[in-house]
């Protein structure tokens, strides 16, 4: 990527400031099958909640975050992720990408990007009549 688009874009992934920051003020606990890296804070006040953040490798979706990390992210568990979870199975999905607003998108019979035309009722439909 572009070191000047590196510097000002916040969306292509983490900017320089963000990165130096969180070299100097977090500590790295892992990273996920992505390379998104997580983080938590060196140093936390008294009676105040451990601070934790991720840094995304791409683009800036939230929907890559991985459930498990997402938990962790939320203060569901001590531990990071990668300590107790099992090894993943065979018939397990790989990560996609949300697609939603992309030209991917699923689109179903009706939609207008689609040419607007559903099919027709089938004939078991009968309107409801409060006089019935």
């Amino acid at each position: 990527m572009n070191p000047l688009a590196k510097i000002f874009t916040w969306w292509n992934g983490a900017t320089i400031g963000t990165m130096l920051w969180s070299s100097r003020n977090g500590e790295h606990v892992g990273t996920d099958a992505q390379g998104n890296a997580y983080y938590r804070s060196k140093k936390r006040g008294e009676g105040q909640r451990e601070r934790r953040w991720v840094i995304y490798e791409g683009a800036n979706d939230a929907s890559r975050v991985p459930a498990e990390w997402h938990g962790w992210l939320h203060g569901a568990g001590v531990d990071v992720p990668e300590s107790y979870l099992p090894a993943a199975r065979i018939w397990e999905a790989d990560y996609t990408p949300n697609a939603t607003g992309t030209q991917t998108a699923y689109r179903p019979q009706g939609a207008l990007e689609r040419g607007g035309k559903r099919a027709s009722a089938a004939g078991d439909y009968e309107a409801w009549s409060p006089d019935a």
